[in-house]
């Protein structure tokens, strides 16, 4: 055997690539991590042939990516869900994304911003009308498992910032290296402060972050916040809505936005970028309580 080949037996890489190094491999991974699982629907968001997709998707079944689950029997029916296995790959997917929007769609800085127009704030504001997939659940702060999108609230406002200081310190972590990711206390402080109006309007608020519960709970705590603080450490959420990204270090970090969903787990509105916090907290407080309005599409460009 080539000297080359047996290196290759022995490397993560190379074997990694032998499952999921293949573009329509990748982005079918991308639409079922989205919640698009079942056959039609893959086909129809891919614009790829059927054959394709029905080699793509027996090949990620037959390596434990995806678990095939019948959902109806007459005729009999499947769809396609990450296991554990395939969850493990979320990261990488939102690794390859945040890569592109830096080095291929962007002019390759550093940052927690994004520019008001652009490949990210397209992405991003495209996600008036789509769903936030049913059967996520992340830690909360306070040490229970949250649904993303709160059960029985006129809405949810779903608030991802990068990362919030450590208790006593007065400047958010990330504040130091990265341009435009400071200013998540304050954030979360603004949000603490108008929750008597959200509450009072049958709103829920749920902040979201990558870093870890512990981190969270001791922030939530040392802020005295009413409302949760939900751990996406494993980027379910973030690989779901494709969420724009920044490393800080070695940590990968959501950039600041600010959802409205519905009661029906659509996305009414977005605000992206978001560059003025107090404004931001107050005009998403008016869009939350007219979720019965038509859905938009529109920038915190104040």
């Amino acid at each position: 055997m080539h000297p080359r080949r047996v290196a290759d037996d022995a490397c993560g890489i190379a074997q990694a690539a032998a499952v999921v190094g293949d573009w329509w491999s990748l982005l079918v991974l991308r639409e079922v991590a989205r919640g698009h699982v079942r056959f039609d629907r893959l086909a129809n968001e891919l614009s790829v042939s059927r054959k394709v997709l029905a080699e793509r998707l027996r090949t990620l079944t037959e390596h434990h990516v995806l678990e095939r689950r019948l959902y109806q029997d007459r005729p009999p029916r499947h769809e396609y869900v990450l296991t554990e296995q395939g969850r493990g790959l979320l990261p990488t997917l939102v690794s390859l994304q945040d890569w592109a929007d830096r080095w291929l769609l962007g002019d390759g800085t550093l940052t927690g911003q994004a520019a008001d127009e652009g490949a990210e704030a397209r992405r991003v504001t495209s996600l008036v009308g789509e769903q936030v997939p049913a059967g996520l659940r992340l830690p909360g702060s306070d040490g229970r498992e949250y649904d993303p999108v709160a059960v029985g609230a006129r809405a949810t406002v779903l608030f991802a910032y990068p990362a919030t200081g450590v208790p006593g310190v007065p400047d958010d972590i990330t504040a130091p290296t990265v341009p435009g990711s400071a200013g998540c206390t304050l954030e979360n402080r603004q949000f603490r402060a108008a929750w008597p109006l959200f509450r009072a309007d049958g709103i829920a608020v749920h902040g979201v972050s990558t870093q870890t519960p512990q981190e969270q709970a001791a922030f939530a705590r040392a802020e005295d916040l009413p409302y949760p603080l939900l751990c996406d450490d494993r980027l379910q959420l973030t690989a779901a809505l494709r969420l724009p990204t920044f490393r800080a270090g070695q940590s990968l970090r959501v950039k600041r936005l600010i959802l409205v969903v519905g009661p029906d787990r659509v996305v009414r509105h977005v605000l992206f970028p978001v560059r003025d916090i107090p404004a931001a907290v107050l005009h998403v407080l008016d869009l939350a309580r007219a979720t019965g309005a038509r859905p938009s599409r529109e920038g915190d460009k104040r």
